[in-house]
This record gives structure tokens, sequence and C-alpha cells, in this order.
């Protein structure tokens, strides 16, 4: 009996093991090639390990795929497509199959919008809302059953403006965030100085409905970019691209209430930096944030037991202008697309200090790669 139970825990580990190694990490990175005949989609696979990645294929005759979003179950990919190109702008959706790791082109849809800059979806599979910059506007498209993109149900847009008449002349959606419970849609409009928050009911024919509180305010020319949740859902994270800062809410039933205003760069760079992405690591304990300009770094956060942040330190990018990273499921390796300088950067996450140290070969892509995602499968 008690040999039958020692063979059962052998076995047992021995399946377990063989699952892990029987695992894949691919990544997906969109670009700005601004010619058709360009690569404009690449997947890599991450070596989990060493962080080395290795290229797979690639997808031609789409133009500027500058954001991705995958579906949950990883079988769909949309991207935000003919980005920065007059009187255009789309959504697309590939079919990506993990065993001859290839994407498929599915359809497009217009995207309601100049600039889409950002797109993510539903839990329940059946929407897709993308925000577009110029166009200053949210789009929100059904899903049909193989996940192509239907016609647009709902298209708003908006004319605010703020005080930097530069570049806050009307209003600019930088990203379309639904939150944890997926019952609320986030619009950080970076040319009103908003967040706008709009109740989200996947059963109605129009889903977006304003909330009881329709936007909270950030600070006069602050220019809200990136939204991101606590794994907990009982706080929120804004990068404020203009003001290089991150404001921090305590989030409930679609309620944001400031609680802290924090610089995401170093007082070296508090006159040439450009905040762009935000992200945190699975395990809830470090806040990241990407700064571009004269920095080109990766700011690290620890995050308090409040929700508020304490700055821990700087990791250069090694390369410039980093307009995007990701964390890969586990936590272990954090990777950044360097959009000026066409390079893709691995780094691997110390759990416990949060701090990063370089890892594996550069990637130069021919495009300007603007987006990282990362999935096992």
């Amino acid at each position: 009996m008690k040999l039958t139970k020692q063979l059962f825990f052998f076995v047992t580990l021995l399946l377990f093991c063989l699952n892990l190694q029987a695992q894949k990490c691919y990544v997906f990175v969109g670009s700005y090639n601004d010619d058709k005949n360009k690569e404009g989609i690449y997947i890599y696979e991450l070596d989990t390990l060493s962080g080395v990645l290795h290229k797979l294929s690639s997808v031609k005759n789409i133009l500027n795929p500058s954001f991705l979003t995958l579906s949950t179950d990883g079988k769909r990919l949309y991207a935000c497509t003919e980005t920065k190109t007059v009187n255009a702008g789309s959504i697309s959706c590939f079919a990506f199959n993990p065993q001859n790791q290839t994407l498929s082109f599915i359809n497009t849809q217009k995207s309601g919008g100049d600039n889409p800059v950002y797109v993510s979806i539903h839990k329940s599979e059946k929407w897709i809302a993308n925000a577009n910059y110029s166009g200053g506007s949210v789009t929100v498209y059904p899903l049909a059953k193989d996940g192509s993109i239907e016609p647009a149900k709902q298209v708003i847009t908006y004319s605010d403006s703020s005080v930097n008449k530069a570049r806050q002349d009307h209003s600019h959606i930088h990203s379309s965030v639904f939150s944890p419970d997926n019952n609320y849609l986030f619009l950080p409009d970076l040319g009103a100085d908003k967040i706008r928050i709009y109740q989200f009911d996947s059963s109605k024919d129009q889903p977006l409905q304003l909330a009881k509180i329709p936007f909270v305010k950030t600070a006069a020319g602050s220019g809200p970019r990136h939204f991101t949740f606590h794994p907990n859902g009982m706080f929120a994270y804004c990068i404020e691209e203009m003001a290089g800062t991150i404001s921090v809410y305590k989030y409930k039933k679609g309620r944001l209430d400031h609680i802290q205003d924090i610089v995401t760069h170093s007082d070296q760079y508090k006159d040439n930096f450009g905040s762009a992405d935000i992200h945190i690591s699975p395990d809830g304990k470090f806040l990241y944030a990407s700064n571009r300009g004269g920095e080109n770094n990766i700011a690290i956060f620890s995050i308090q037991k409040d929700g508020k942040l304490k700055t821990i330190g700087y990791q250069s990018t090694l390369g410039n202008h980093p307009r995007n990273f990701a964390l890969d499921p586990t936590g272990k390796f954090l990777i950044v697309a360097n959009m000026n300088s066409g390079d893709i950067v691995v780094f691997k996450r110390n759990s416990i200090t949060g701090l990063l140290t370089k890892v594996g070969t550069d990637i130069k892509v021919p495009t300007s790669p603007s987006c990282i995602k990362i999935r096992q499968y």
C-alpha cells in the first residue's frame, strides 16, 4: 500500500513536470510599419529559463498594428490598425494557432475615429472597446461566435479641452480599460484631464451607460494616459503622460477616490519626460511605469497595504522611447518595446526587491515596436 502511494506521487509529479515543459510562452509584438509590405506583427517564443526570445513568425499586409489585445483563451488577437493614417483607422481580428505558431487574418472594422490606440476585450468574449486618440472617441463592437468583429454598436465622441492648448485642444481618449468585474469601462482622456466612467451592461444593444459619477478630474495639464487595477480590485492607478505622475485611487463599484499623486521620473529629468505605460506584478507587490523623453527607463514602485506607492528605483530600458512593456503571467520577466531605437529588451524581475536585471539578447525589430503582449499556451 505504501509503495502504491509513493508510485502515485511520483507519477503525479512527473505528469506535472511534463505539463510545465509542454507549456510555451509566446510574445506578440505590434509595431508602426508604415508600409503594408513590411512586417507588422511579430511572434516570438520566450525561453522561460534564459529569457532569450526566438522569432517564430510575422504578419504583413496590415498597416500600423500599434496596439494588441488577446482573447482570454488566446485564440484571437485584436489589433488597432491603420493608426496615424489620414482618414483611416480600424480594428482587426486575427486567429492564432499555437500548433503552427501563426496568425491568420479574420476581418476588420472601421475604428469610429482617427488614430485608434487601445483595444480591450470584455470577459464575456462578446464585446471589445477601443479608444481613438485623435478622434477623441470610444467605439464598442459585438463579437461573433468565431471571434470576428461585427459592425460597431456604439460610438461616443467628446469635444472637451484643457489648459495646454497645444496638446489639449480637444479630447484624446488614450485607453479603454474594463473594471475587474467587467461591469464598468474606464477611459483616460489626455485632452480633457478626465478619467471617464461608464457602466457596461453586456446584455444591452448599446452597453455603455453613464456611471453615477461619469468622470473624475485629474490635475490640470496632467494628461491621463494608461490605467490599471490592483489584482485585489481595491485600488486603481493612472499614469499621466504630460505631468509625469501616477494618480492612485481607492476603487469600489465604479467609484474612484483619489488618495495619492507620485512622480514617475527622477529629478534629473523633471523637464524632459513622457510617461507612457503602467503595469502591476501578478503578486500585487510592485508597480512599473515607463518614461520616454530623455529618461528612457522603467520606474519601480512598491505597493503599500493602503494602495499607495513608494519609489524603489529606476531601470534604463537600454533603448529609446519605451512606449509599451509587459510582464509575463508568472511575473518572472518584464519585456520592453523601445519604439524609436527599434529593439525589444528582456529583464528578469526579482520578486523580493522588485528590481530588474537585463537577460538574453536584445531583439532588433525592422519596424518600430510599439506594443508587447505575453501569454502561456
